[in-house]
């Protein structure tokens, strides 16, 4: 990935952990820096970035956008040819990229504001992963999310049944069950 794809990709994921539902712009971005960090970088230098006009960043600009976007600063560079994020095996660098997705997919969700805000949530707890895996084990369990559900979010169960997606669940449920005990 390239440093201004980088950069781009930062200020979505800043503007939807802002609550935004959008890309922080770099107007945004600039105004941002010097109200929180009392330092100064110009719209117009970020968009140089960004474009590839400037391919490479002075050691402050660097240490100054890894400050905001509390990164490493080593990751504001253009990644090497053929160098692929998925070969981190560190487990913190782990939760961070899955923190990442998360927050990635909650953006990608925002007219579901629901889901968005699920997503969110989920992303910042502590242990994003256990949370997942949790959830996991709640879907392999038989009528746990229904009940769940009924406990946690009744209004939610009341609208499936007026929608009829309740049905729908129910069916996909017992095709299911069908399908198992046709393996075993």
């Amino acid at each position: 990935m390239k440093l201004g794809e980088k950069i781009r990709y930062l200020r979505s994921v800043e503007g939807a952990v802002r609550g935004l539902n959008r890309d922080l712009t770099q107007a945004e971005l600039a105004r941002a820096i010097t109200e929180e960090l009392k330092k100064n970088i110009s719209q117009s230098y970020l968009s140089q970035i960004e474009s590839g006009a400037r391919p490479h960043l002075t050691n402050t600009t660097r240490m100054l956008l890894a400050k905001f976007f509390k990164v490493h600063p080593g990751y504001l560079v253009d990644d090497p040819e053929g160098y692929h994020t998925e070969l981190i095996s560190d487990f913190g660098a782990l939760e961070n990229k899955l923190d990442l997705w998360l927050v990635s997919g909650a953006e990608r969700f925002r007219r579901d504001p629901e889901l968005s805000h699920a997503l969110l949530t989920l992303a910042k707890h502590d242990d994003s992963r256990k949370c997942l895996a949790l959830l996991g084990a709640i879907l392999e369990t038989p009528q746990l999310v229904d009940r769940l559900l009924q406990v946690l979010k009744p209004e939610a169960v009341h609208a499936g049944r007026r929608s009829g997606n309740g049905n729908a669940h129910h069916a996909r449920n017992r095709n299911r069950g069908a399908a198992e005990r046709s393996l075993s």
